[in-house]
């Protein structure tokens, strides 16, 4: 299993959940400062894995193929590639900043493009494997309160959407799971407060491995009706909401 994202709280639930589920026998968590992974490292061995790190930087689109060699030629080709690298940005910081959100944009939704398509490509050669990819419902319909964020998340979950389609009977499986808020370090980092049906790490990692296989993974479920129904706010009430 190699995880893109190795810092990510909800990347490293999942890998611990799997590895405690015997579906992961060896673990790489890739990251930035992958020197300094030590609590994830614990975290994913104490759960029966055998871990290993990789320095990764998402951002380099160029380095990507290189990680991904690195990888191979160390654990072989990976069974499950999760893909739980992002970022949140500033909204209001945004508006007036082009350079971030740029940013914000080429890390949500180029870098992830960039990864997807290397990964995807080696699994199909392959004949054979899982992705997994996270998306948000901040991308389902995008708010004026986050539409830097959201319209990458929009980005990348009409990405995936295609390229699971495109991968459909390769061998090879992709599974885009849409969390909505997740009460995490990365929104209280950003000074956010939970929004109602909040989930945390723990609980997202929880849906995607009962869901892994499936097609879309909502978190919580729920999230699915009020979002088809979301979808029918006429344009005067949506533009409204908070966030």
């Amino acid at each position: 299993m190699l995880v893109l994202g190795g810092r990510s709280e909800i990347g490293v639930a999942l890998a611990r959940r799997l590895a405690a589920a015997g579906r992961a026998a060896t673990v790489v968590l890739a990251a930035r400062r992958a020197d300094d992974l030590a609590d994830e490292v614990a975290t994913v061995r104490a759960a029966g894995a055998e871990v290993a790190t990789v320095e990764f930087d998402a951002d380099d689109v160029a380095g990507q193929a290189a990680v991904l060699d690195a990888v191979e030629a160390a654990h072989g080709v990976p069974d499950v590639v999760v893909v739980a690298f992002g970022v949140l940005g500033d909204q209001a910081r945004a508006e007036r900043d082009a350079a971030h959100a740029v940013a914000v944009v080429h890390t949500d939704y180029v870098a992830q493009v960039a990864v997807l398509t290397e990964v995807a490509a080696r699994l199909r050669a392959r004949g054979r494997g899982e992705i997994v990819v996270f998306s948000s419902v901040a991308g389902v319909r995008v708010r004026r309160a986050n539409y830097v964020y959201g319209s990458a998340k929009a980005g990348l979950d009409g990405f995936a959407s295609g390229l699971a389609d495109a991968l459909h009977g390769s061998g090879v499986h992709l599974t885009l799971v849409r969390p909505g808020f997740v009460v995490g370090r990365m929104t209280a980092d950003s000074g956010l407060s939970p929004a109602p049906l909040s989930s945390t790490p723990d609980q997202v990692a929880a849906a995607t491995v009962r869901g892994i296989g499936r097609d879309v993974v909502w978190v919580p479920g729920a999230l699915r009706l009020l979002f088809t129904a979301m979808r029918l706010l006429p344009r005067w009430a949506w533009r409204r909401l908070p966030r």
